[in-house]
């Protein structure tokens, strides 16, 4: 299937504002200014730590300012691992065109809570997990196994240096269906609810029994309970409409991991 150019570069290109506050307890003498960042929402929050460190190194007691950071938002630690988007949007599902405001620490790092993904390389592992995760339901597999490491580091580095050509020019294969098929053998996506960061993943088909291309009332309907029905999705910050195709969506609003991520709205019946 031809891709539909305009909306990939759209999504590629959200952003949210962010406003970063140090912790109190790690400041010594004068509490610094905000640190504000656009920031890509299919990024990650450990590719942005550096220059948030940078920032406020120097009103960080030193033996803070070489602790493993993290960040956390209304006291809620935020998963280092989660797009950022993904993370804004359980967050804070309302946009009201404020920064998002979010305190970065350099100590008392939430093991119990979070994954410590403290370099780029443990992220990029992450990553490609992920991506071989989600070729497996779309292609068994095939298209990422065929795949060199100079393809698997043009990915990387398209994500990273906000290249979009470069990132596109690698993944288009992995979202155009295998061989003679018209569509992936499953859809890679993620469910949340809430705002407590967990997700749930089920085999989903975007074909139903008679063959036609399954849309999004068709998910409604699949992940709807005898006690609450699904009622809505959101990703990217966007209110999907249910005759929407699950095929396209998962070639146009797929983050880069190859995932769709979904928040689920439900109402009790």
């Amino acid at each position: 299937m031809a891709h539909d150019r305009e909306v990939l570069r759209m999504i590629w290109e959200g952003q949210i504002g962010i406003c970063f506050q140090a912790d109190n307890e790690e400041i010594v003498g004068i509490r610094p200014e905000p640190f504000y960042l656009m920031v890509s929402r299919l990024s990650y929050l450990p590719l942005v730590t550096d220059k948030v460190r940078k920032y406020f190194t120097r009103y960080i007691a030193a033996e803070h300012q070489d602790g493993a950071a993290w960040f956390d938002f209304n006291g809620t630690p935020l998963r280092l691992h989660y797009p950022i988007g993904v993370l804004y949007d359980l967050l804070h599902p309302e946009e009201d065109g404020t920064p998002w405001c979010i305190t970065i620490h350099f100590s008392k790092f939430p093991e119990e809570t979070l994954v410590k993904l403290n370099t780029k390389e443990l992220l990029e592992s992450h990553y490609l997990a992920c991506l071989k995760e989600a070729d497996v339901l779309k292609h068994r597999g095939l298209v990422i196994s065929a795949m060199q490491k100079k393809d698997h580091n043009q990915l990387w580095l398209g994500l990273i240096n906000d290249k979009f050509d470069q990132f596109w020019a690698v993944n288009r294969r992995l979202m155009e269906p295998y061989s003679d098929q018209e569509s992936f053998k499953n859809i890679p996506v993620r469910f949340y609810h809430d705002d407590d960061f967990t997700y749930i993943q089920k085999l989903i088909s975007p074909l139903n029994e008679t063959g036609q291309k399954k849309n999004l009332a068709d998910l409604m309907a699949e992940l709807s309970t005898p006690v609450r029905k699904a009622v809505g999705f959101r990703t990217h910050g966007i209110g999907l409409p249910e005759e929407t195709q699950l095929q396209w969506m998962s070639e146009h609003m797929s983050y880069p991991d190859n995932f769709l991520h979904l928040s689920v709205e439900y109402e009790n019946t």
